[in-house]
């Protein structure tokens, strides 16, 4: 299997995961109205990224199962039992904001390689989807700064000293993006 076979495959995973993940956020944080739509509407963003690589894998010899065929689960399925709004959307957020980090690199990735290769169809399919990826990372960040210490700085904010925050990855260095 060729590298550019692998970075599809990894971007249609990595966009049909983020699709779900949007969704379920969506669905889990519904009482915050802007979480709730803006996560809805960048969901299709990963929807329509996911429909284009299929496309596209398909011309370079590599069959993606149709989105429609494997539609998301139900998100009040992934409903956690007692949702802490703050500590518990600020984990979803970091989780998207790394998702999406990952979806980048990996359009990143099949950028330089279609330039390398000179395929005009994979760098539109690239050009095309990653500034989006891009906008749903900065949304992340954008809401991770706002309500990090609204959330985190109040008591009503702190996270329950028996869950587990190991599972959290590690927080990004002052300075870094």
């Amino acid at each position: 299997m060729s590298g550019i076979s692998i970075t599809l495959q990894a971007l249609y995973a990595g966009e049909r995961r983020m699709e779900r993940e949007l969704l379920a956020v969506a669905e889990r944080h519904r009482a915050d109205h802007e979480v709730h739509h803006v996560a809805v509407d960048v969901a299709r963003w990963s929807h329509d990224h996911v429909e284009r690589i299929a496309a596209t894998a398909q011309h370079h010899g590599l069959h993606l199962p149709d989105p429609a065929e494997d539609p998301p689960p139900d998100p009040r399925a992934q409903e956690p039992e007692h949702a802490e709004p703050g500590p518990d959307l600020l984990h979803d957020l970091r989780l998207l904001h790394l998702a999406a980090n990952e979806n980048s690199l990996n359009w990143e990735t099949l950028a330089q390689t279609a330039r390398a290769a000179r395929d005009d169809e994979l760098l539109d399919l690239a050009t095309g989807c990653h500034p989006q990826t891009v906008r749903q990372m900065l949304w992340t960040n954008s809401l991770i700064k706002t309500l990090s210490p609204q959330l985190l700085g109040s008591k009503a904010g702190m996270p329950d000293p028996d869950r587990s925050w190991a599972a959290l990855p590690p927080p990004v260095p002052p300075g870094e993006p």
